[in-house]
């Protein structure tokens, strides 16, 4: 079995193929249990961002995977393969620690990717779809993003999507303090968008959500206003911003609603932001002349200015990631030698137990103590030296020096330099 983790990114795939490739929350557990009914495919997680659709496996051959992944998507195949990235084993937990680490996402060092893989964990782990070996990288993988975290300055001015969306609204809005803006959705992004925009002095904000509870209580953080996505239509003209990431399958935002909009606007220009994958808004949106229309992929050019402050902290975590995935192969080794470890011991004790007996029948049978001991002691010196100085005395007869000098250093000896090597 080989630790294997592939999949596509913003590096990879266009915005148009990884919402093709996405898994929506509610279908990952599901598929995750088909995808452990997979012959060959003993251990799997899945990762899905608006940047990135990772899996992280342990499985006999990579083509199990890809035949899997294609069976959930309608993507053509060699459209998928252009695009596909591949790792495996240690090389497959150094991506995952870039990963964790914010090293491979479209904004170096964003805080965020860090939390949605101890998510994709938690469900795969709720799945049943974790073995030891996937939950032991897990493991290693966070314990050494932590380290990225603390020990580097990758972290500091935390720079997010989030920040980076803000930021471009203020290229077509310079003062917010005059705009109000209408975050769609209530996740972990549009939070972070709406503590950024509270931050800059927006005047307003509106929050629509799927459900009005959840809505409720973040337009409560910044004294805003909350509504369903169905009210979204009446609301609209309101807005002066649009920033949406939900995950929804379907988009939220037509042409002719915005289009509505405007009018009632008198077309007060209208900046809007999808950030979602799939796409919330639809992209015809962009043909109208009063709305600046960007995806998450035109964030790019703000995320490239960030990217310079955080380029030595880069090379100084890939150095803590260096390190980690020495660390996890020497465990992974040191795990090699338990089995065997664990039989030299059990064979050794029953030898002890074995002569331990007949000492006791000699004393129960009147034998002197300090003979019964002796003989002890030389009979476990002689039973427990036997195979190891018969495979020493073949193996220098054979000359087969790697033997005797391993044997050197397993027993700790130390020849004189006049010894006959």
């Amino acid at each position: 079995m080989t630790l294997i983790a592939f999949g596509i990114n913003h590096n990879s795939a266009p915005l148009a193929l990884r919402e093709k490739v996405a898994f929506s929350p509610e279908i990952i557990g599901a598929a995750l249990k088909d995808a452990s009914e997979q012959e060959g495919l003993s251990e799997v997680a899945i990762l899905s961002t608006c940047n990135r659709t990772e899996i992280y496996a342990v499985a006999e051959q990579i083509e199990i995977l890809e035949r899997w992944l294609l069976a959930h998507t309608n993507v053509p195949a060699e459209d998928l393969k252009k695009s596909l990235y591949v790792y495996e084993n240690q090389d497959a937990l150094r991506h995952m620690m870039k990963v964790a680490g914010g090293l491979d996402s479209l904004v170096l060092g964003e805080p965020q990717i860090l939390g949605q893989m101890k998510s994709a964990f938690a469900v795969a782990k709720d799945a049943g779809s974790l073995g030891s070996e996937l939950h032991s990288a897990f493991q290693h993988v966070f314990n050494v993003a932590k380290r990225v975290r603390t020990e580097t300055a990758i972290g500091e001015n935390p720079v997010s999507v989030a920040y980076a969306a803000v930021s471009l609204a203020q290229q077509i809005f310079s003062n917010l303090k005059d705009d109000t803006a209408l975050l769609i959705g209530a996740g972990e992004t549009i939070s972070l968008v709406a503590r950024h925009l509270a931050e800059h002095g927006i005047k307003k904000i509106l929050v629509a959500n799927r459900t009005l509870d959840r809505a409720q209580r973040l337009a409560a953080e910044f004294n805003g206003e909350a509504f369903l996505l169905a009210d979204i239509p009446e609301q609209l003209h309101r807005a002066d911003i649009v920033i949406s990431s939900t995950a929804s399958q379907l988009p939220l935002l037509g042409k002719g609603a915005v289009e509505s909009a405007l009018k009632k606007r008198k077309h007060k220009p209208m900046f809007m932001l999808d950030i979602a994958v799939p796409r919330d808004i639809e992209s015809q949106v962009a043909e109208l002349d009063d709305v600046y229309l960007y995806t998450v992929d035109d964030l790019h050019a703000v995320i490239d200015e960030n990217k310079k402050s955080r380029v030595l902290a880069a090379d100084q975590a890939q150095l803590i990631i260096d390190q980690g995935v020495d660390d996890y192969l020497k465990q992974q080794r040191e795990l090699n030698a338990v089995d065997l470890i664990k039989h030299y011991r059990n064979q050794a004790e029953q030898t002890r137990d074995l002569e331990l007996q007949k000492s006791l029948k000699q004393l129960q049978s009147g034998a002197n103590a300090e003979d019964v001991l002796s003989q002890l002691a030389r009979n476990l010196t002689n039973k427990l030296l036997h195979s190891p100085t018969t495979v020493l005395k073949d193996a220098s007869a054979s000359q087969k020096h790697y033997v005797m000098r391993a044997a050197q250093e397993l027993f700790a000896i130390k020849l004189d330099d006049s010894a006959d090597h």
